[in-house]
């Protein structure tokens, strides 16, 4: 009787974004074994598409059945021990749940911050390298959905190179919206989630590990403190030996295949423009019904839209009216942005300019500015 109820929203905060009806159809396919051969030809094709996406050519590249922040504690779990010094970039949530996770490890971190709605500079990081030069991971968060800041990794990316420290790149927010370009930017181990600019319900978290972080793993002194996400155990599903590790999510396997294949039929630089367009329009309409963009300028997402809201408005209340009285799901702030923020995603699917139409006419309603 309660999904009978389920009213539709048009998700536009900052994940899950909104999923195509070919997605969604993908899902209702038949489901076979996870070691089936037709589901095992899936998989490999998945890992493809991810490879495309990440821009990269490395060979770990998969779904973890799980959320990104499960993907995230792969990440780190893998090439992090006990004693190990971990340098992370904090200018948001995300990379403080990096910090914290680092420190359940075992790792000695070093945090870089930055204010909130900035970005790291990419000095600072590479000053603090040189100060721990045998630091196992150096970590920053590419789109911190948290403040809709984007981090340039360029410059960070070619210093960490020339090490034995590995770069860590959260991407949840950022694959398949703008580009990662893991190889380019000469990234060991980045990861994303589904729900996000894939346009794909929530449930898996694509990772890709390079050789330098599988040769880390392969000769890491104590085992992965997860057996879940042990990359060495999942390679032997992975690869030639198909050895059972854990039962799969096929049916979002399905559903992630499709979602690439869709990335592949529109072109990635057609998505990357397509997102910058309407992020870009969405903001310079914020601005023009009084509102303050958050995050740095020439630094911002065009996907994840932070928006302080026009002076004396309370933001709790006119967002719970867009959900009821619209259908419309957007973000309040986190952490310290806390009641002062929306943060509003055109992702995927809902990176179109009917959502902005819509969210816009709903706005002008709730703010009661319609026809000002």
């Amino acid at each position: 009787m309660l999904l009978d109820d389920l009213r539709p929203r048009l998700l536009l905060g900052p994940g899950p974004s909104p999923v195509a009806p070919r997605i969604l159809d993908a899902l209702g396919r038949p489901t076979v074994g996870h070691l089936d051969p037709q589901f095992l030809a899936i998989m490999d094709d998945v890992g493809d598409g991810l490879r495309h996406v990440f821009g990269t050519d490395h060979t770990m590249t998969f779904p973890v059945s799980g959320t990104g922040s499960a993907a995230m504690e792969a990440s780190l779990a893998n090439v992090l021990e006990p004693g190990d010094t971990a340098i992370v970039g904090v200018n948001g949530v995300f990379g403080g749940r990096l910090a914290e996770m680092a420190r359940r490890m075992g790792a000695e971190v070093v945090t870089v911050e930055a204010e909130w709605g900035r970005i790291v500079e990419p000095e600072r990081m590479i000053a603090i390298l040189r100060q721990h030069p045998h630091a196992r991971v150096l970590a920053v968060v590419l789109a911190e959905t948290s403040t809709g800041v984007e981090q340039p990794l360029a410059e960070i990316g070619a210093a960490v190179a020339g090490t034995e420290t590995l770069f860590v790149v959260d991407a949840v927010t950022a694959v398949g919206g703008t580009p990662v370009e893991v190889d380019r930017n000469r990234i060991d181990i980045a990861y994303a989630g589904t729900q996000k600019c894939l346009g794909v319900p929530p449930g898996l978290a694509p990772v890709t590990f390079s050789e330098r972080a599988m040769e880390r793993i392969r000769t890491r002194t104590t085992p992965c403190q997860s057996w879940y996400l042990d990359v060495s155990l999942l390679a032997g599903y992975l690869g030639s030996e198909r050895k059972y590790h854990h039962t799969a999510p096929i049916n979002m396997v399905y559903a992630l295949h499709e979602g690439l294949t869709a990335i592949r039929e529109e072109g990635l630089e057609a998505r990357y423009a397509r997102h910058a367009r309407i992020g870009a329009r969405l903001q310079g309409a914020l601005v023009e019904r009084g509102f303050r963009l958050f995050a740095q300028e020439g630094h911002r997402l065009p996907q994840l839209t932070s928006a302080l809201l026009p002076e004396g408005r309370e933001e709790g209340p006119l967002r719970a009216r867009l959900l009821e009285e619209h259908g419309i799901e957007v973000g309040g702030g986190l952490g310290s942005a806390k009641g002062k923020l929306w943060r509003i995603g055109l992702m995927g699917h809902g990176a179109t300019d009917e959502s902005v139409d819509r969210l816009l006419a709903a706005v002008d309603d709730v703010l009661g500015t319609r026809g000002a």
